[in-house]
């Protein structure tokens, strides 16, 4: 029954993308944050779901560029520069790595990621189609985050909550931090519409949000989920009232918390060690060492499988910014640092235009965006999620907010056109 409805989903998003191509988009951000497949039992279980609508979606958009006699434009951007950098430093990187069996395999996979990032960039062309494309990442997220926040709810956080089998965050830590990431574009989202029914319903999706995460009992979540809560506070126009309703509701949650939990917590300030933080500690040391053995192009992917031999085979890095020093080398660290940065920059400066020209859809798409991405410099501090998907289209959404930002401030403030929210 679940293959059957996989699939039903599948030929509605194909019909929708040759209707709309840029429709075929939301529907391949949906497909990469919600993993379907994994549900599957039988037929669809190996099925193509995610390349078959990027198929329909690439042929679908070069029929409306023939029919329009038009070529299709990347935007000029920096961003998208250092990205195209990036990748030849992993091709680099490939070429010279120690275990080119697994590293080989590993780079057509993160490959893969430019051409829906193309996509994106062709045809997400106006801020409507923007915002669209954060809402559909946040309800990707937001799918597995309601089974997981319910769960969570009704079992009094004893149990841990996963995301989908297989996919990018399936694992309890991966999970926390995706949930952390995505209750930003919830809130923009919650900012955005006016609807009463449809706001009600967003406010309870955050609370279960910041329930699932707490209930995933990941330290490195954790850290995401208080950076996230702080700058809602900051970016919020009511900070006398939602700095106590946000108190009291992870109050009420710490409360039902187990000991259990506030145990595995407490290794964040405690003197001593755990066995897993201790082992993070070694493959760190590790990666660094070869790092700088290896300064220009590190071990190549999949790297870990084996240096970390010499710590009892360890199965990641357990530290993004490790990751891309240890297989990349330092030049990988550093255009990987200047892309994440440079677009937190970014971010922030448009937060600021916006404010000041009172460019309400500005101010807000741009500091959701912040957040969201600060919850992932965050959590890649403990975790291998380098790779990441969601990662990459947020920065694709900041390319195309830049874009947006310039028409609109383009006018001068006095022009209605440029107060617009």
């Amino acid at each position: 029954m679940r293959d059957v409805a996989i699939l039903l989903i599948l030929f509605g998003l194909v019909a929708l993308a040759w209707w709309r191509p840029w429709v075929g988009v939301l529907g391949l951000a949906f497909l990469a944050g919600t993993h379907p497949q994994a549900y599957a039992s039988g037929f669809m279980k190996t099925f193509p779901v995610y390349l078959t609508l990027f198929a329909v979606v690439a042929v679908a958009a070069a029929r409306d560029y023939r029919r329009a006699r038009a070529w299709p434009r990347l935007p000029v951007d920096w961003s998208l520069i250092l990205i195209l950098l990036l990748w030849g430093q992993f091709a680099l990187s490939t070429s010279q790595a120690i275990n080119p069996w697994a590293a080989w395999p590993k780079l057509w996979e993160v490959a893969k990621l430019l051409p829906s990032l193309v996509l994106v960039l062709l045809l997400i062309d106006s801020r409507e189609r923007l915002l669209a494309l954060n809402l559909t990442m946040a309800l990707a997220v937001a799918v597995v985050v309601f089974k997981g926040g319910y769960w969570a709810v009704m079992t009094g956080f004893q149990d841990r909550v996963y995301g989908p089998p297989g996919s990018q965050y399936g694992d309890n830590n991966e999970f926390a931090v995706a949930t952390a990431m995505a209750i930003p574009l919830l809130v923009l989202w919650y900012r955005e519409t006016q609807a009463r029914a449809l706001r009600l319903a967003l406010a309870g999706m955050i609370a279960l949000s910041f329930a699932a995460a707490l209930s995933s009992w990941s330290r490195g979540g954790l850290l995401s989920l208080g950076v996230v809560a702080l700058l809602l506070v900051w970016h919020s126009r009511r900070k006398w009232l939602a700095l106590p309703l946000l108190a009291v509701g992870i109050g009420l949650m710490f409360v039902n918390l187990p000991e259990a939990w506030f145990a595995r917590m407490g290794a964040l300030g405690g003197g001593e060690l755990d066995a897993s933080a201790q082992s993070r500690l070694d493959v760190w040391r590790l990666g660094w060492a070869h790092a700088l053995e290896r300064p220009w192009f590190g071990g190549g992917f999949q790297g870990w499988i084996y240096l970390s031999q010499r710590t009892g085979g360890l199965v990641d890095w357990h530290s993004a910014y490790v990751e891309m020093a240890a297989e990349h080398g330092l030049m990988g660290l550093a255009l990987w640092s200047a892309l994440l940065l440079g677009n937190m920059g970014a971010l922030t400066w448009l937060v600021w235009r916006g404010g000041r020209l009172r460019l309400t859809w500005l101010e807000n798409h741009a500091a959701m965006l912040r957040a969201s991405l600060a919850a992932y410099l965050v959590g890649a501090a403990f975790l291998g999620i380098a790779y990441w998907q969601m990662v990459y289209l947020l920065m694709a959404s900041v390319i195309l907010l830049r874009g947006f930002a310039a028409r609109a401030t383009s006018f001068t403030p006095s022009n209605p056109a440029a107060r617009e929210a």
